[in-house]
């Protein structure tokens, strides 16, 4: 095995471990063990698909219901009771941290994050404090609540990446073309680089709280690398990851690593120091095994797209899914990206129905 990808050990570092949560299919996947059928879980399962958490958050906004422990409790929980999912993923949005330290930002619906002065210059670094559990106790609130009713079912925890919150804060928003994070990266290696340092500090910062108060995994959404060559991945970006990766390693839960149309930078992904690498569907899992190497567990990757199709359709085409990861050692189930607002929630249940029977050992 390659260092720093040993197996994880069954008990976290620093808080006692709930039994049934670390002996859950989920969680033993994660650490490439023997599983009684491949877990499922989507990103963005708590979401605009089911009319439940439409209706929970009627009339508040979005940065608003991440703040309020009992509805992220509420809608943290829905799809685990609608799909009978193997891990809930808590609610909350990759620009918390960012807003809990006094960035001036909103979430507009229809657009995303947009910040209200975008980050240019070396000043900028001045409104990037360290983060404190204290600016995010509803959070740590929140996970109090979910990991007392969820039972043996695990909770997983997320950040977004430095490169992704390094974007959103450059280009003020939403990028295409990322042409002002590029031209920043490129034009001023020196202050790129102390960005991403202290937004890998923030994130670590926000994972830890996480991990501490319950969650038995984390994942880290670089959902904008794909934008990237392979040489600027790893020059530019890979060590701040890393940084994250490492600074919560001695918890010993499962770290997982996704972004979108990274396909060229999975291998490099791989060293960044998680113990999952979430793949896309652009991608088969055997080749993404190929490239990022057979020391990790993969997770995903069904088109999301795909659940728009007939039902039977959606069944051949995670029968491809499952038939590609045939023989690998650890594998989550997910799509290739978040769940599409339209989906159809029968469909989420069908396919965690279909993946449970047809991988039953």
């Amino acid at each position: 095995m390659k260092a720093g990808h040993e197996r994880l050990p069954h008990v976290t570092a620093n808080r006692p471990a709930n039994a049934a949560v670390t002996d859950s299919p989920f969680l033993r996947a994660c650490r490439r063990e023997p599983v009684p059928h491949t877990p499922v879980w989507f990103m963005r399962q708590a979401g605009r698909s089911l009319p439940e958490y439409r209706k929970a958050r009627e009339g508040i906004a979005m940065l608003d219901s991440c703040m309020r422990p009992e509805l992220v409790t509420e809608i943290t929980l829905q799809p685990v009771r609608r799909h009978a999912v193997d891990a809930a993923v808590l609610f909350s949005d990759i620009v918390i941290p960012l807003k809990a330290i006094g960035v001036d930002l909103d979430i507009r619906p229809g657009v995303g994050p947009v910040v209200a002065r975008p980050f240019r210059s070396r000043q900028d670094l001045a409104r990037l404090r360290p983060l404190e559990p204290d600016d995010v106790k509803y959070v740590t609130e929140a996970i109090g609540m979910l990991t007392a009713e969820l039972g043996a079912t695990p909770l997983i925890g997320f950040a977004g990446a430095p490169f992704t919150l390094a974007s959103y804060l450059v280009e003020g928003g939403p990028s295409r073309h990322h042409e002002h994070t590029k031209a920043l990266m490129y034009g001023d290696p020196g202050l790129w680089s102390e960005l991403l340092d202290r937004l890998a500090a923030i994130t670590a910062a926000f994972l830890r709280v996480q991990i501490e108060a319950g969650a038995s995994a984390v994942q880290l959404f670089d959902s904008w690398v794909g934008a990237l060559a392979p040489a600027d991945y790893r020059r530019a970006v890979l060590p701040a990851s890393a940084k994250v990766f490492s600074a919560v390693a001695g918890y010993g839960v499962p770290r997982i690593h996704f972004g979108v149309g990274t396909g060229e930078l999975l291998g490099s992904m791989g060293e960044a120091g998680a113990d999952v690498v979430g793949v896309d569907w652009r991608v088969p899992l055997d080749e993404a095994a190929r490239r990022v190497g057979h020391e990790l567990a993969l997770q995903g990757n069904l088109d999301p797209a795909v659940l728009f199709a007939p039902p039977e359709a959606v069944a051949a085409q995670a029968q491809r899914v499952l038939d590609a990861a045939a023989g690998l050692e650890g594998h989550v189930f997910n799509l290739g990206h978040g769940v599409l607002p339209e989906t159809d929630p029968d469909a989420l249940t069908r396919l965690v129905a279909y993946v449970h029977e047809h991988t039953a050992r």
